[in-house]
């Protein structure tokens, strides 16, 4: 039988092993993965329901500095300072179809050039990232991303500004992010040498998330993307009907890396898109569409995006409204396709019901996202909660979400200079 001293010197061992970067990255998903099974297995996130509305009614929006920006721009270092409701645009009415490239499009493309990795644990973003920007010849991987864009290896997202700023501030190269994409697009940014990184949803074992690829090819004949999937492995076909499906559930986003004298390529490609008013009034106008000729699931994800679309217009009243139609349509929803990480990823509701004066509901919307969590690791939701708090003249509540956002994400900008502003330590 072991001694006390025996048992302590293995444990004190085991300890020390399991703190070696190498041996942690193996196991440190699998005891988090085990800890989050059982979590939900207790507390079915899927069971989690946000109503809307719940609030003593509406408040204008306070003289409040808000620095994460709804658009594919990367934060600035100055605030963006509110002090009065922001001007409301109206409903965006239908714009016209995207400029045709003229050039045929060949039957099949096949890209040579990106380098195929899989994922560390929870490094979806900075994995794929490093994958699009192997095409280019940079010679970095995932660790060197993540460093710099998901310090906390806990984090469970990355945002696509967040990427487009590690691209231009990294490395030679520029990037940008647009919304509303469709097929014919990304085959003709393929055509003409261009991978095309996207967000979209995914069923896995627990249920839905998101998930980055690349593209890096395609077939008419067979009708399928090549994808360099970093969770399920290279050149990966997927049908181009299974793609649309998944990529309507991110408001079809996607990112081009370039270099700098490739530009002027980028942008006529784009057309209409080029412009990031131009696009997400059309991609407020597709969602609008499909929201009629959608059901169930879709469905759900066509008035969330409507929603994303109109915040991004500054339309944050018409915004909140879709959001409240897509929150209304998730208890209908069977649990098994209820897409409970939603808020893990998308932040487009915390804008909405924040500068419509709806404080309530942010903080509500952010703790149930918080709670049903196994790991309540999102700086983004701890952010919104402290703006709101503070709007609702909670100051103390709101320092304290400050400093869990930092906890969670260490440097993370938005919640420094809050800090700053209210003269408080971090």
């Amino acid at each position: 039988m072991l001694s006390l001293a025996s048992l302590t010197l293995i444990l004190v061992v085991v300890y020390a092993l399991y703190q070696l970067p190498p041996v942690q990255e193996r196991l440190e998903w699998r005891v988090a993965a085990l800890r989050a099974r059982i979590y939900y297995a207790i507390s079915p996130p899927e069971d989690v329901i946000f109503v809307p509305g719940e609030s003593d009614g509406l408040l204008p929006p306070p003289a409040v500095t808000v620095i994460i920006l709804p658009t594919g721009t990367p934060p600035v270092p100055s605030p963006v300072v509110v002090d009065e409701p922001p001007e409301i645009t109206p409903t965006p009415t239908p714009t016209q179809e995207p400029t045709v490239t003229p050039t045929p499009i060949p039957e099949t493309v096949q890209l040579s050039g990106v380098h195929h990795q899989y994922q560390s644990w929870n490094n979806c973003g900075p994995a794929t990232l490093s994958m699009a920007l192997s095409y280019w010849g940079w010679g970095g991987d995932q660790r060197q991303v993540a460093a710099r864009i998901r310090p906390n290896p806990r984090d469970k997202n990355v945002m696509p500004y967040e990427m487009v700023d590690f691209v231009q501030g990294e490395t030679d190269y520029r990037a940008l992010t647009r919304v509303g994409g469709e097929i014919n697009m990304v085959k003709e940014f393929i055509a003409a040498g261009f991978p095309v990184m996207v967000e979209k949803g995914i069923d896995g074992q627990d249920g839905w998330l998101g998930h980055y690829v690349v593209i890096s090819g395609f077939d008419d004949n067979r009708q399928v993307f090549t994808l360099q999937d970093s969770l399920r492995g290279p050149n990966l076909p997927v049908s181009y009907d299974l793609f649309e499906s998944q990529w309507r559930s991110f408001n079809y986003t996607f990112l081009v890396i370039y270099s700098v004298n490739r530009e002027s390529e980028v942008l006529e490609l784009l057309g209409i898109h080029a412009d990031e008013t131009a696009n997400y009034q059309y991609a407020a106008q597709k969602a609008s569409d499909e929201i009629y000729t959608l059901t169930g699931r879709d469905q759900y994800f066509a008035w969330f995006n409507r929603g994303t679309n109109l915040m991004r217009l500054q339309d944050f009243t018409g915004a909140a409204a879709a959001y409240d139609q897509a929150f209304g349509l998730y208890p209908s929803l069977s649990a098994n396709e209820r897409p409970w990480r939603m808020l893990w990823y998308q932040t487009g509701p915390y804008f909405a019901y924040f500068y419509s004066g709806r404080y309530y509901d942010v903080i509500n919307l952010a703790t149930t996202t918080l709670d049903a969590m196994s790991e309540p690791v999102l700086e983004e939701s701890y952010y919104w909660r402290a703006l709101a708090r503070e709007a609702l003249g909670d100051l103390d509540g709101a320092i304290k979400d400050f400093r869990l956002s930092l906890e969670h994400h260490p440097g993370f900008g938005p919640s420094l200079e809050q800090l700053r502003r209210l003269g408080v330590e971090n």
